[in-house]
């Protein structure tokens, strides 16, 4: 599994764990809709560190809790380009 990949799922996860939309998500993280949307969509490659950093915000989780996950456990270094 691709870095982008991982992440990508982990942030559907968090939203399916609280019970929320996507939607509801970026709300509660004070990031647009429509950025959220374009990386989980595969419109836009990347995301940043801060916009990720708010997305933990919204969840009430830390950036190490949001990685500290088994989805991250299989990235090989092959498959880390993503630009954050």
């Amino acid at each position: 599994m691709t870095l982008a990949n991982a992440v990508k799922q982990r942030i559907i996860d968090l939203a399916s764990n609280q019970k929320i939309t996507i939607h509801k998500l970026a709300l509660r993280a004070g990031v647009p809709y429509s950025t959220l949307s374009s990386f989980l969509n595969g419109k836009c490659s990347s995301i940043t560190l801060t916009t990720l950093l708010h997305i933990c915000e919204g969840s009430n989780i830390t950036l190490k809790d949001f990685f500290d996950d088994e989805l991250f456990k299989n990235i090989t270094e092959s498959s880390t380009k993503m630009t954050v």
